[in-house]
C-alpha cells in the first residue's frame, strides 16, 4: 500500500484500503481516537455533525455492512491529510485528494478516466444511459442536446419560476410557526416544483409521488453496493438486486416514457418558448429512450441536490445562531419583506457564502468514481488499466492541508478571494463533465434560502440531529427538524 502527502512528499503507512482504516487515528482533524472508538460529530458541541468513523481494521463483512449503512464511513482517516492512498482488496484502487492530481483526472486526461463500472452499474437501473452515466462521444452527443436550456440567458429567465416556488415554500413554513418542522420535506417540495416548471412549463409534470416513490425504492435496494461490488467483481457478473425490476422504479420510468410520448403528439407547443422537454424532444440526436433517461436524470438531480443543499444550510444556520442572524439581516435589508428574485442574487453575498460553505461541508455528491483506461502515475503511485480511481469529495472538502479549521462552519471563508485551490472545491465536479445545471442550482438555492431566512427564525431541536449519510447522495438521515418562529 502507498500513502502520499499533499505537496508531493510520499510516505508509507500501515496497510489499509478503501474498505479498511488504520489501527490508530493519527491524522483526524478532531485529534487522535483510540483503536475501536467511534467518533460522531453530534457529540462535539462546537462543530456541526459529521459521520461516524471507526478506528481499526474492518473485515470484509464489516466493510459490507458499512457500505449498506453509510459510504462515508469507508473513508480512512488518512484521506483527510494525504494526497493519494493506493491498495488492493482484492481489486486495485486509488483514492486521490491532491488538487493537481484531481485536475489530471477530471480535466487534463479526462478521456483516460471514464466513469467506473461501479458508478454506471449503480446509476443505470434508475436513469439508464443518460448523460450522468454516458462517456465519450455518447456523453458529448447528449450534452449538446441539453446545453441550450442551460445557457446563462435562459437560466436568468427562470428566476420568476424559482421566486414563485420560494413564496409557496414560505407559506407552507408559515403554517409550521410555533412548532418543530422537518425542513427537508419543505425544501424538497419547493425544488421539485421548480424543476417541474422548468422541465414541463408547469403542464402535467411527471408525478412527484411517482418519482419520490421510485427513487426511495431505488436508494434502498438497487442504489446500494452489493457484496460483489465490495469484492471488486467485474461488472459482467450479475448483481441480484439490480436484476430484479422494482415495481416503483419501473412505474417511474414508464411514467416518464408516457410523458415523452404525450409531448411528441402535442402540436400546440409550436411557437411557445421551449422548455427542457421540448428541447429534448426536438433534438435529432436523441431517441425516446435517451429522452426518457435524461428526463429522469434532470428531474432527480435537478431537485434533490438543491433540496439537500438547502436542508443542510438550514441545519447549519440553526446550529450557528450568529451566522443565522447575519443571513437574516442581509436578507431583510435587501428584500424588505418581498420574495427574492434573480436580481437579488448578486446582492446577497453572505447567503451565497452560506450556500458555498454548506456545499463544502455536505457535498451532495460525496464521491467521484473513475476507471483508468491507460497506465498513469498519480502522486508516486502507478495506475494500471482497469484500476478504480476515486475522488472522495467529502474528504477533499475537509482536508487539513487545504482548509483552515476544515470541520468548522465558517461562511466567511468564501467572502473575498477563493479559500482553496480550484480542484479542492468540487460540489459540482469539474472539468468538461462539470454539472450542466450548476449555475441554476446556486441561483435557486440563494433565492429560496434568502426568502425563508428573511421571514423566519430557525432553532435546533434538542435530540434531533441529522446524520450525514451517503448512499447515492449525501442526505440528512432523520430529516432536518427545526423550531420555526415568525419574524
Amino acid at each position: 500500500m502507498r500513502v502520499g502527502e499533499i505537496g508531493g512528499r510520499g510516505g508509507h503507512g500501515a496497510a489499509f484500503d478503501y474498505f479498511m482504516v488504520m489501527e490508530q487515528d493519527l491524522h483526524s482533524p478532531l485529534g487522535s481516537v483510540p483503536p475501536g472508538a467511534v467518533l460522531q460529530g453530534a457529540g462535539v458541541s462546537h462543530l456541526p455533525v459529521r459521520p461516524r468513523h471507526v478506528s481499526g481494521q474492518a473485515g470484509l463483512m464489516q466493510a459490507y455492512a458499512m457500505s449498506q449503512r453509510n459510504l462515508l464511513e469507508l473513508i480512512p482517516w488518512e484521506a483527510f491529510s494525504e494526497s493519494v492512498i493506493s491498495g488492493a482488496n482484492p481489486s486495485r484502487f486509488h483514492l486521490v485528494m491532491a488538487p493537481d492530481l484531481i485536475r489530471r483526472i477530471l480535466q487534463t486526461r479526462v478521456e483516460d478516466y471514464p466513469k467506473s463500472d461501479l458508478a454506471r452499474s449503480i446509476l443505470r437501473p434508475a436513469i439508464g444511459d443518460s448523460m450522468l452515466v454516458a462517456d465519450g462521444q455518447e456523453w458529448r452527443r447528449q450534452r449538446r442536446a441539453a446545453a441550450p436550456v442551460f445557457q446563462p440567458r435562459n437560466i436568468d429567465g427562470l428566476g420568476p419560476v424559482t421566486s414563485a416556488a420560494a413564496e409557496r415554500a414560505a407559506a407552507r413554513v408559515a403554517a409550521q410557526v410555533g412548532r418543530a418542522a422537518d425542513l427537508l420535506d419543505e425544501v424538497t417540495t419547493a425544488t421539485f416544483e421548480v424543476i417541474s416548471d422548468v422541465t414541463f412549463s408547469g403542464e402535467a409534470p411527471v408525478s412527484r409521488e411517482v418519482v419520490f416513490r421510485g427513487m426511495e425504492a431505488y436508494a434502498q435496494a438497487q442504489g446500494k453496493m452489493s457484496f460483489l461490488d465490495v469484492l471488486g467483481a467485474p461488472e459482467w457478473i450479475p448483481r441480484p438486486a439490480r436484476l430484479r425490476p422494482d415495481g416503483s422504479v419501473e412505474e417511474m420510468k414508464a411514467h416518464a416514457a408516457g410523458t415523452v410520448a404525450e409531448r411528441r403528439d402535442r402540436s400546440d407547443r409550436v411557437g411557445k418558448a421551449p422548455d427542457l422537454l421540448d428541447l429534448l424532444v426536438r433534438s435529432d440526436d436523441l431517441n425516446d429512450t435517451d429522452i426518457r433517461d435524461n428526463l429522469l436524470a434532470f428531474i432527480v438531480a435537478g431537485h434533490e441536490t438543491t433540496a439537500l443543499t438547502l436542508a443542510w444550510a438550514l441545519y447549519l444556520l440553526g446550529f450557528d445562531e450568529e451566522a443565522q442572524a447575519r443571513a437574516h439581516a442581509e436578507a431583510q435589508d435587501v428584500l424588505k419583506g418581498r420574495v427574492a428574485g434573480i436580481e437579488d442574487v448578486s446582492r446577497l453575498p453572505f447567503i451565497r457564502a452560506v450556500i458555498d460553505e454548506t456545499l463544502r461541508l455536505y457535498p451532495p455528491a460525496g464521491f467521484l468514481s473513475r476507471m483508468a483506461r491507460e497506465q498513469d502515475e498519480l502522486g508516486g503511485s502507478t495506475v494500471l488499466p482497469g484500476d478504480t480511481v476515486s475522488v472522495p469529495v467529502y474528504a477533499v472538502h475537509r482536508h487539513k492541508a487545504l482548509w483552515e479549521a476544515p470541520d468548522a462552519f465558517r461562511p466567511d471563508r468564501f467572502l473575498g478571494k477563493s479559500p482553496a485551490p480550484r480542484y479542492a472545491y468540487l460540489p459540482f465536479g469539474d472539468g468538461p463533465r462539470i454539472c450542466i445545471g450548476a449555475r441554476f442550482a446556486l441561483q435557486e438555492a440563494i433565492i429560496i434560502l434568502a426568502t425563508l431566512i428573511s421571514r423566519f427564525r430557525f432553532r435546533a431541536v434538542p435530540g434531533k440531529v441529522p446524520e450525514p449519510t451517503l448512499i447515492i447522495t449525501l442526505r440528512p438521515e432523520g430529516g432536518v427538524w427545526l423550531e420555526v418562529e415568525a419574524v
